[in-house]
């Protein structure tokens, strides 16, 4: 083996390591997150003071979504300009918020049923990041079609808050499925080319976290809309 060839491997199991590292760290916090959440949806829905604030008073709901959405926003859109810390702080922030409106699926859905629903959006999701991860394809392709996938889904949830057509609701939650199944395996392959590209550290991670979070959460909705069982 010439010198080319021993620095070009040794450049490739650098990046193998990078690579490992980042999508770690990115699991490592994507499941602090995950745990953040339904923590502070437990303690909410331990609490009927707390949780009838939520209920009853739209002003409060909404302003807890609207911080959320801030909150993405800031990570999404300035995560460079963010310090490890603040980006840090804020991720958690939106897990613990996330939790709290979450809650909400407790009084709309049995506890057996958000379980096993649970369950089976962690096998999709673990089967997907896998396959995102392992993967030799370049699933650039993907992007625009999911993109697309999800701009229709919103539009169409959005339309439905004054339809209120369960035919459209569950046409909505199952391609919301396939949308969130297939950001799932496009985004682990995004954070794992980041990483070839020299991305790694704190920020990435958390950003990666955020990204594959926010995949889980919408995956796991979706597919409670369709297969969960309500309480009567």
């Amino acid at each position: 083996m010439n010198r080319y060839n021993m620095e070009t491997t040794r450049s490739n199991e650098q990046i193998i390591v990078v690579q490992n590292t980042l999508v770690r760290q990115v699991y490592a916090w994507m499941g602090l997150g995950l745990l953040l959440t339904a923590l502070m949806a437990l303690v909410t829905i331990s609490s009927p003071d707390l949780l009838q604030a939520i209920v009853g008073n739209k002003l409060i709901f909404y302003g807890l979504m609207i911080g959320e959405l801030g909150l993405v926003a800031v990570l999404s859109g300035a995560i460079n300009r963010l310090s490890s810390t603040t980006a840090t702080l804020l991720f958690l922030a939106y897990s613990a918020l996330n939790g709290v409106t979450l809650s909400i699926i407790f009084l709309v859905y049995t506890a057996d049923s958000i379980s096993s629903t649970f369950v089976i959006s962690a096998g999709m999701f673990g089967a997907m990041s896998a396959f995102g991860y392992l993967t030799k394809r370049d699933l650039t392709s993907w992007g625009s079609f999911l993109f697309m996938g999800l701009i229709g889904v919103v539009i169409a949830s959005i339309v439905n808050i004054f339809l209120h057509s369960s035919a459209v609701s569950w046409f909505t939650s199952a391609i919301g499925v396939i949308v969130f199944t297939g950001l799932t395996a496009y985004d682990t392959w995004k954070i794992k080319a980041m990483a070839a590209q020299g991305q790694e550290g704190r920020k990435p991670a958390i950003l990666g976290a955020l990204t594959l979070y926010l995949d889980f959460i919408n995956l796991f909705l979706m597919l409670l809309r369709l297969v969960g069982n309500r309480r009567s």
